[in-house]
């Protein structure tokens, strides 16, 4: 059996930089994903909370955070039990923007947990629609 991983790349008219912050800052993260307490460093624990309930939905540990080009934390949402899972940012400098790659790995591999995967799949590309938005500021004409 392969291992289930979830994979995307998305293209951001946005600097590294920039895109650093929106995975890394509590008031970024909270316009698309959700709000941490303080700012994503490595070696340091991982709390987000619901925007609006409060609510602590993800938690882990920040493994490496190497500005602007590399984030990884350990996480575990409820839905998942004992399981952790690891998240990978990957940010790289293209014409006119950014390219950000995720890799989710450690999901489960059963058949019953294939809708737990399909709703994390679905929930990254609500989130990445959300990132998009927040980024990309109306262009005039």
């Amino acid at each position: 059996m392969t291992e289930t991983v979830l994979q995307k790349t998305i293209f951001l008219r946005a600097e590294p930089e920039t895109v650093w912050a929106y995975l890394t800052e509590p008031e970024r993260l909270a316009e698309w994903f959700h709000k941490p307490e303080r700012p994503l460093a490595a070696g340091q624990k991982l709390e987000m909370f619901g925007t609006t309930s409060g609510d602590l939905l993800i938690w882990g540990e920040v493994r490496a955070a190497r500005p602007p080009e590399y984030l990884e934390y350990t996480f575990t949402i409820k839905p998942l039990g004992d399981a952790v899972s690891v998240v990978k940012w990957t940010l790289d400098a293209v014409p006119g923007g950014t390219r950000l790659g995720l890799v989710h790995e450690g999901l489960p591999q059963s058949a019953e947990a294939f809708g737990l995967i399909l709703s994390l799949d679905s929930g990254w590309d609500e989130h990445f629609a959300k990132m998009r938005t927040a980024l990309h500021e109306p262009v005039e004409a």
